[in-house]
């Protein structure tokens, strides 16, 4: 994989599930996007378009299995995962700091060569304090 070091176009194709208060929300979107290679890290950038206009959004796949993603918006918002893992995080508004916490109950990845393709799947739940926000399900797959 040595020429992803500058990076190659990738295909993304994503759905995510959210259960928020006994409401479900299903999101699929079809968009093209980045994967770059750094290190042992390999990160998958793209743009969302969402209600407050073009977010950028970055997932890093590190060798561990951990995963890390990252909106760049107005609200800023990274989230680390980890396998079985409740871990602290920090969204940022323009109201100011929210400390929120996710859990991490299945994490998955698998990439593949030849053609470059991949799949990402993610099972979190949300908290605020011992306050459940929501239960997300997050699938991502991409191709070169």
């Amino acid at each position: 994989m040595d020429n992803l070091a500058t990076g190659v176009p990738v295909q993304i194709h994503l759905e995510t599930n959210i259960v928020q208060s006994g409401e479900t929300s299903n999101y699929v979107f079809d968009v093209a996007g980045q994967l770059v290679q750094v290190g042992t890290s390999i990160y998958i950038r793209y743009t969302e378009d969402a209600d407050e206009g073009p977010v950028p959004v970055t997932i890093k796949l590190m060798e561990n299995g951990d995963i890390k993603l990252t909106r760049s918006a107005t609200n800023r918002l990274q989230l680390f995962f980890s396998q079985g893992k409740r871990i602290a995080a920090r969204y940022r508004t323009p109201y100011g700091l929210l400390d929120i916490q996710t859990v991490t109950s299945a994490l998955d990845m698998e990439i593949l060569n030849q053609p470059l393709r991949g799949k990402v799947g993610i099972d979190y739940l949300l908290y605020a304090g011992s306050e459940l926000l929501g239960k997300y399900n997050i699938r991502l797959q991409f191709t070169i």
